[in-house]
């Protein structure tokens, strides 16, 4: 049987017809099940990640990547995070175009003389450079280039910079460019 308050002080007791009974328990029973289908709609972490609203109607991106970060634990991080963007674009069928622009503090990261670099720096820095080496061949990379300026302002030989990298005279010059080819400008 349910019972009815009426005051903070005293509870009256007085039946309720089942008809009524029946009425609140469907009431119940439907408001509750639109609350467990509203959540089972609400998204989850499990469900699949992708890009699909913001690459509808994208057969091909262009993307320039202006590579600065002198720490090699930081360039080998956006280096592998540039990888996936790159893939994650051809499993989407979208065609990436992807140019890697380095410049400042990050020339040093890019060349082979092992003198010019901290001790503890030389591991991470050979895989920067496996890391480059690979993606000079990948699907969808159409340039990585280093600044001529930057090689210069830090005494490095242009023989020294990693093979499959192009030294251009200006990197500001060359990203002014690749944005005004409708390349979208990333500075990670």
């Amino acid at each position: 049987m349910l019972t009815v308050g009426i005051s903070d002080t005293r509870l009256l007791k007085r039946p309720i017809p089942k008809s009524i009974q029946k009425e609140v328990s469907v009431r119940f029973f439907a408001s509750t099940l639109v609350v467990l289908l509203v959540l089972a709609n609400i998204p989850t972490r499990a469900q699949t990640e992708d890009d699909k609203a913001s690459l509808a109607g994208l057969k091909e991106i262009r993307i320039v990547f202006d590579l600065t970060n002198g720490d090699p634990k930081g360039l080998a991080a956006t280096l592998s995070v540039i990888d996936e963007t790159r893939k994650s674009l051809i499993g989407q069928d979208v065609r990436p175009r992807i140019v890697l622009a380095f410049r400042g503090p990050a020339t040093k990261l890019v060349q082979t003389d092992l003198s010019l670099l901290a001790t503890e720096d030389r591991e991470i820095t050979g895989q920067i450079a496996k890391a480059i080496t690979k993606l000079t061949t990948a699907q969808g990379i159409d340039a990585i280039e280093q600044c001529g300026i930057a090689v210069r302002n830090q005494s490095i030989k242009p023989e020294h910079v990693i093979p499959g990298v192009k030294v251009v005279g200006n990197g500001w010059i060359s990203l002014a460019a690749y944005q005004a080819k409708g390349y979208g400008y990333i500075a990670p």
